[in-house]
């Protein structure tokens, strides 16, 4: 039994944990110094894959073309010792040196089981191979290597390893401009075409370890690579495989388990699963009272954006809240009362807030009146640590000096648009700073961010709201620049913050605090690409703030907390999006294990959905869940 859970907790390791390269090092160094053969067992599972490949393609290895684009390090042999395999299978094989050399064994056991090799750089040192012909004949022989990979029926991607940093360089750069793409994520639709396989014409690409010209640490695409259909990837997965865009050039993952030490290694990145998420969702108690299963305050809508207010106050409704209040204009509580009878207008105790969803920005709010807005700015000056971290007299968890006074206050001077919101509610009456509640922050109040939170505060920004906050940070980025390095603009902006940031994609992306005084980042892919629809953001605040108030104060004792409800949020969310929209397309998936049965995925590609489809669900992703 104990060996059970063991299996069971490396599993959940390999399948949901990614670590840097140094790391990576750091585990491969014992089984190097005790001869572990590691790239013949890594060269095994490649050679495999290939065939499978292959096969799954209807293409017979005996008739199959395939080329391997070796370079000169162990990435290089590792793909050599593949090919010397294949060969001895039937396959008729080309190396494509791009490098100077290559790896002698793996060289010489290709060479011996009968490979092909064309040699490109003059300068090349390799036993065997011509060197030292002229400037005409090396682009003869590019011209040659482009021609035969791009007529391939496989290509094996083993020119450079998880050494390299950077864009590639030389003809490594050459071919995978010529036979890839430049720094862009692959087009197409996200949900999967078996037939594409067989109609393509361009080869199936196996890369060895990572594809060649991606982020291998940051998951970016800094200039020409060569998107994989399939990856082997050795010993851990490393962040590309996580991260966008480099995941999405990344294909189906295979992981090569070689036995490494996890314990005492800090992985760089996690994934989400529905342990994890589960443990958010708050069961109800025999003793529980509507508000002690987490009240939840909504400042959302507004006018001109009423829907949102409807949409982000049925969401919390249905994510296991015991009672939702409401404070907006009245065309908004009309509408939220009609679709959420539930729901209590005004004022009144609250264990959470979700602000800002429909809320006009400062641009779109041209008068400065909008009351919603004036209301939010009042409430978030209070979340402010600035002043109290350097007060010597302000207790642990009290609201920071500000003008906004008493947030019972606040709001009582709302009743311009909130008429109700001065009566009296049964229960707890008044909405204090309650020891700082947690806070979802969406969209339109994201420009009033005070300049640094604790970490119960979460923003839910896409890249071009993230851009436009952090050029309000000082920082001078578009939207184009955050898709491209998604991850590092994440944690800068929990950098500048100090709030738990959600960045929303078909991978999702939450930085926070660890609770040790360092960071942490969860990805969550759960979603189908069928949820990029209008209203899903205001869904997902919803979700946020019932399960931020689930936490009722936890959060405030213990900052690790924040990422891990926001990281849930989002897994809850694209799952309810999944059965709504009938599909089992993710965002990201878990890698197979080499060795293991396959996890063989249902291929259904659903149907499109609306927000109000993903709300309708929640109750049933929750029962899934907790199943």
């Amino acid at each position: 039994m104990e060996r059970h859970a063991e299996d069971s907790e490396r599993l959940t390791t390999l399948l949901h944990t990614a670590y840097a390269v140094p790391t990576i090092r750091a585990m491969e160094r014992p089984l190097l110094e005790r001869d572990v053969p590691l790239m013949r067992m890594a060269a095994s599972a490649a050679a495999t894959m290939a065939l499978q490949l292959l096969a799954d393609a209807d293409l017979d290895i005996a008739q199959s073309q395939v080329i391997l684009l070796a370079g000169a390090g162990d990435n290089g042999g590792d793909g050599l010792y593949a090919a010397a395999e294949l060969v001895r299978d039937g396959a008729a094989v080309t190396a494509i040196a791009v490098g100077r050399s290559l790896h002698e064994e793996a060289f010489a056991a290709f060479v011996q089981a009968g490979g092909k090799v064309l040699v490109l750089d003059p300068q090349s040192d390799i036993p065997g191979c011509a060197s030292g012909f002229s400037a005409g004949e090396a682009g003869e022989r590019l011209h040659t290597a482009i021609m035969l990979a791009s007529q391939a029926d496989l290509l094996l991607d083993a020119m450079t390893g998880i050494g390299i940093k950077g864009a590639l360089r030389g003809i490594p750069s050459t071919l995978a401009k010529s036979l890839g793409l430049d720094g862009k994520p692959p087009a197409g639709p996200a949900i999967h075409d078996p037939q594409a396989a067989y109609d393509r014409d361009t080869p199936l690409v196996l890369a060895i370890d990572t594809p060649s010209g991606i982020g291998v640490d940051d998951g970016s695409l800094p200039g020409p690579y060569i998107p994989a259909d399939a990856t082997a990837m050795f010993g851990a997965m490393k962040p590309c495989a996580m991260l966008p865009p480099a995941a999405y050039a990344c294909g189906a993952v295979t992981l090569v388990d070689f036995d490494f030490d996890f314990d005492e290694q800090q992985p760089a990145i996690e994934a989400i699963d529905d342990e994890l998420a589960r443990q958010s969702i708050r069961l109800p108690h025999l003793d529980d009272a509507k508000y002690s299963r987490g009240v939840v305050g909504l400042i959302t809508g507004s006018t001109r954006f009423p829907g949102a207010a409807v949409l982000g106050t049925a969401a919390a409704a249905r994510t296991n809240a015991g009672m939702i209040r409401y404070l907006g204009p009245q065309r908004a509580q009309d509408m939220v009362l009609n679709a959420v009878p539930e729901a209590v207008i005004g004022k009144g105790r609250v264990q959470s807030w979700v602000v800002g969803s429909g809320v006009p920005s400062a641009d779109a709010d041209e008068t400065g009146i909008d009351a919603q807005r004036s209301t939010i700015a009042a409430l978030l000056a209070h979340y402010s640590t600035g002043d109290a971290l350097n007060d010597d007299d302000a207790e642990p968890g009290s609201p920071a000096s500000g003008d906004a006074g008493d947030i019972g206050n606040v709001i009582d001077a709302a009743d311009d648009i909130n008429a109700a919101a001065a009566a009296p509610q049964d229960g707890p009456s008044a909405i204090e700073a309650y020891d700082m509640p947690a806070i979802c922050i969406d969209a339109g109040a994201l420009d009033l961010l005070p300049a640094h939170v604790p970490p119960q505060v979460v923003i839910t920004p896409h890249a071009g709201e993230l851009a436009d906050l952090l050029a309000d940070f000082g920082e001078d980025i578009d939207r184009a620049q955050v898709q491209a390095e998604p991850w590092h603009w994440a944690q800068r902006a929990h950098e500048v913050t100090g709030a738990t940031v959600l960045l929303k994609g078909a991978v999702t992306i939450v930085v926070g605090d660890d609770g040790d005084g360092g960071t942490r980042t969860l990805v969550s892919g759960s979603a189908p690409a069928w949820l990029a629809t209008a209203g899903a953001g205001d869904v997902l605040a919803g979700i946020m703030g019932a399960l931020l108030a689930q936490q009722d104060g936890l959060l405030q004792q213990d900052a690790a907390l924040s990422i891990e409800v926001a990281a849930s949020a989002a897994y809850l969310h694209g799952m309810a999006a999944g059965i709504a929209a009938d599909s089992d397309q993710q965002g990201w998936q878990p890698p197979q294990v080499f060795g293991m049965p396959p996890v063989v995925a249902e291929d259904n590609a659903g149907h499109p959905i609306v927000a109000s489809d993903v709300v309708r669900t929640i109750g049933e992703a929750i029962e899934d869940l907790l199943s």
